[in-house]
């Protein structure tokens, strides 16, 4: 990875990560080991927050698409290493909440994947992004069991 060439995207807007029972297994710890690295930059790189996230998934039985996928998080961070975190000085520090789910957004489990991040003073403090424990059969139904969820947490 050394030679590689940087890229302007972590991940191709087409790409649709599954199970591939046709492409030739990898290295499971090695394929760990580079999703730990990325879960750690996930602190300080958000933007890479979902793909890798994703790729995380196939831990167990990752294949060399999913290998080629990782391979393309790092292309991406060797072309942004100054791409980071700026925190706006200020004296107001509103708090503002966004959250959304959405419907089947797991393709192989049939699970929805809900998310929220948090500003304070306009500057990005937490996110989070996750599956659902649930199965629900509207884009509606998703929304309203997170929305019960986020409320019993706060």
């Amino acid at each position: 990875m050394e030679d590689a060439k940087e890229i302007k995207t972590p991940m191709h807007q087409t790409t649709c990560l599954g199970l591939d029972e046709e492409s030739n297994k990898v290295d499971n710890s090695q394929y760990r080991a580079m999703i730990g690295s990325l879960l750690y930059l996930t602190a300080s790189k958000p933007d890479i927050l979902f793909i890798v996230g994703l790729c995380a998934r196939f831990q167990q039985d990752s294949r060399k698409v999913h290998l080629t996928v990782v391979k393309r998080i790092f292309r991406y961070l060797i072309g942004t290493p100054n791409l980071g975190f700026y925190f706006k000085h200020g004296k107001k520090f509103r708090l503002i909440s966004y959250r959304d789910a959405d419907y089947v957004g797991d393709k192989i489990e049939r699970r929805n994947t809900s998310g929220s991040y948090h500003l304070i003073g306009g500057n990005l403090v937490t996110w989070i992004s996750k599956k659902q424990v649930s199965v629900t059969l509207f884009t509606a139904e998703a929304k309203y069991i997170y929305q019960q969820q986020a409320i019993v947490l706060n």
